[in-house]
């Protein structure tokens, strides 16, 4: 009896799918780790390989970097005002922790609004001249979450070829009939509208500024089309409030169309204080139904009441009348630029603080970046597939809280650097 026992007991560790299943588990684990494992060589062996550094220090012009000694200048951060560490925004944020504490543990239907939610909304609609606005989590969850509310199968939706990462997975959402038109090619851009007049709805959707390449949509020239052709217009604005133009209106008021445009989406995360944060800005009928639809806004967390206030305090001060940031940050651009251009650096882009410093080569962009890292230079390479191959850069971004004095130091790390790669001569 015993030995059939033992028998069965073998039998079914072989046979069993029970006794199978940890067997073949490993057997696919083992297998995603070699195909995960070489895709992460290829990377390597490409020269594309992305280091996070630490950093130790608040966010601003003059960072502490770990493995690294005395203070680093940061020219790679989204951080165009500087108002990222500024103590007023600072202390609003304290203040708001101890009044309305660490977070809200809710989404905003529930019990996830605030007054000062609220507050924040109606102070984004008066900034930009709309009838309301609606707080995301990031800017990425407000382009996920606005297309397929919006848009149906009888609408159109036409994008630009080059547009951010999540506009184009926000638009895979809907079920709207998808165009894209050639990068800022206005001609291309109108052969789709003629196309799609039989639509009910139509959609034209572009970045204000490309935040690779630094170059600025033609916006005066798509609204006039959309005019045109009876079509709104999406703005998305991420790398243009709160500094862009006279007042830091964005895009529209730096080509002086303002109003122009159906629908902005921003974020928080960049020159408005830095912290998180993305919103809708447009018609109030499209606003209230995105509170009612939209899916990343009704089931994900609100935004906590530190940053809400952050964000809060920096619409406060660029109301107030705080123009001279945007116009030191555009002042301080054009000093990069021109100095850059006549060492003989390919720059591109349009006037603005976004400078891509070309090279084509991904180890390269990797390697100067790190040599300028040791010269007390912060930047960062970008290659594929941030951007195509063949156009690796590294992108400077220009704040209004460098000094002249940072500028040319930086300019003169990249002449010792670009010499000693052969960059320029």
């Amino acid at each position: 009896m015993a030995a059939l026992y033992v028998t069965a007991v073998r039998t079914l560790r072989t046979r069993s799918p029970i006794f199978l299943a940890p067997r073949r588990f490993q057997s696919a684990l083992a297998s995603m780790k070699e195909i995960l494992g070489g895709e992460l060589e290829g990377i390597r062996q490409a020269g594309t390989w992305k280091t996070e550094r630490v950093i130790t220090s608040p966010q601003a012009a003059n960072i502490t970097v770990q493995g690294t000694e005395g203070n680093i200048l940061n020219f790679c951060a989204n951080n165009y005002l500087g108002l990222s560490s500024n103590p007023e925004v600072i202390a609003a944020g304290k203040t708001a922790l101890d009044t309305h504490g660490a977070g809200l543990s809710s989404v905003r239907f529930i019990c996830g609004t605030q007054d000062i939610h609220r507050e924040l909304e109606q102070k984004i609609a008066k900034f930009h001249g709309r009838e309301d606005a609606i707080l995301y989590i990031s800017c990425f969850d407000a382009n996920a979450g606005i297309f397929e509310v919006l848009l149906g199968p009888d609408d159109a939706v036409i994008s630009d070829e080059l547009n951010h990462a999540s506009i184009i997975d926000g638009i895979r959402l809907c079920k709207a009939q998808r165009f894209r038109y050639k990068h800022k090619d206005m001609q291309d851009l109108e052969s789709i509208l003629q196309q799609t007049q039989g639509c009910r709805m139509r959609l034209v959707v572009t970045d204000g500024v490309f935040s690779m390449d630094g170059n600025v949509t033609p916006l005066r020239e798509i609204c006039d089309l959309a005019d045109k052709y009876n079509s709104m217009t999406f703005i998305d604005e991420c790398h243009a409030t709160g500094f862009l133009g006279a007042t830091g209106r964005g895009t529209e008021e730096f080509l002086g169309v303002d109003g122009r445009c159906t629908i902005i989406n921003s974020t928080l995360g960049k020159a408005l204080g830095g912290a998180a944060g993305g919103y809708t800005a447009g018609p109030k009928e499209l606003v209230t139904l995105l509170r009612q639809r939209s899916r990343p806004y009704l089931f994900s967390n609100t935004l906590p009441p530190p940053v809400v206030a952050c964000a809060s305090k920096v619409f406060d001060l660029l109301m107030q009348g705080e123009a001279d940031l945007p116009r030191k940050v555009a002042e301080n651009t054009a000093r990069f630029r021109e100095k850059m251009v006549a060492a003989g650096f390919t720059i591109a882009g349009d006037n603005h603080p976004i400078c891509p410093v070309m090279l084509g080569d991904a180890r390269l962009a990797s390697e100067m970046s790190d040599a300028l890292l040791k010269r007390g230079i912060y930047v960062i390479g970008f290659s594929y597939p941030v951007v195509p191959k063949g156009k690796a850069r590294i992108r400077v971004q220009i704040s209004a809280v460098h000094s002249f004095e940072d500028i040319d130091r930086t300019v003169d790390a990249f002449i010792d650097v670009g010499k000693q790669f052969g960059v320029v001569s």
